[in-house]
């Protein structure tokens, strides 16, 4: 393969990468928009809707049937979560809300190794058929499918946000909560429908990823510091920025790991962080004033 073909390659790589990124950034920017917490516990959402849409479908359930129910699941279980632990802890500081999820992430891992074990699990890929040659590169057909989701999911959260009475009332009762009650808000109701939505945008990345990546119980941990990594980027408030945030991570990851030293993909992240901290916490997108 000569070097135009490899970057080329890289660069497919990348996108695949960045649009699993984005979903996650995009579930995170969801719920921090909605509730102003930030959910670390994102990543067992992924993790948990691969691990049991797999398990659906080895008992027997088409591909089609274990992601639906596998969706409604794990977007229940973050109903339970946020009526559990978030929801009693609301008017706690937000430092409080972030230790908490982040003691659900660890619960959440845990249960996952108890019912599923190390062992990795795998879904069939969504298309048959070998990958399509482009330029000399070859792009995996999942990979379209991933693309597709992150693009759909940033079409219909944009949609929501801008446009719907609920989007706007969802995003008044971070701005102004008491304001919000009201003018006949209900957070609580809000806050429940945020979480449920992020646990179905979770488990649906997860289902999407798992023909490429496989499933571990502990996937979850990586991707969600690389899904806030890809927020961060773009702006915790800016939904276009989460899919921005995603395909910039992706690609500085997979060129840095193909060029460089496969040893410096995950710190690319880290580093990546620490120079948006510093010289533009607010996000890439943040100067245009709208906040998704």
């Amino acid at each position: 393969m000569d070097l135009s073909s490899q970057l080329l390659q890289l660069l497919f790589s990348g996108l695949t990468l960045g649009s699993i990124y984005s979903l996650i950034a995009l579930a995170l920017v969801t719920t921090f928009n909605i509730t102003g917490v930030l959910n670390l516990a994102q990543g067992e959402f992924v993790a948990l809707g691969a691990l049991l849409a797999a398990s659906l479908y080895t008992a027997g359930l088409p591909l089609a049937a274990a992601f639906l129910v596998s969706v409604a699941l794990i977007a229940a279980l973050g109903a339970l979560v946020e009526r559990a632990a978030i929801y009693p802890a609301r008017e706690s500081s937000a430092l409080t809300l972030i230790i908490i999820t982040v003691g659900l992430s660890i619960s959440l891992r845990g249960l996952a190794l108890l019912l599923w074990g190390t062992d990795p699990v795998s879904l069939p890929a969504f298309s048959s058929g070998g990958p399509l040659l482009v330029g000399g590169a070859s792009v995996n057909l999942q990979t379209l499918w991933i693309l597709g989701m992150a693009a759909v999911t940033m079409a219909v959260l944009n949609i929501f946000f801008e446009l719907t009475y609920t989007g706007k009332a969802v995003r008044a009762c971070v701005i102004n909560r008491t304001a919000a009650l009201l003018v006949g808000i209900n957070p609580g109701a809000m806050s429940l429908m945020a979480f449920a939505g992020s646990g179905a945008i979770g488990a649906a990345a997860g289902i999407f990823i798992t023909p490429v990546t496989l499933a571990t119980y502990d996937m979850g941990f990586m991707l969600g510091v690389k899904g806030f990594v890809a927020a961060a980027i773009g702006g915790m408030h800016n939904i276009r920025g989460a899919v921005l945030g995603g395909f910039i991570l992706g690609i500085l990851e997979v060129y840095s790991a193909g060029l460089v030293s496969s040893g410096l993909k995950d710190a690319v992240a880290l580093v990546v962080l620490l120079a948006m901290l510093m010289l533009r916490p607010e996000g890439l997108l943040a100067a245009s004033g709208r906040k998704v």
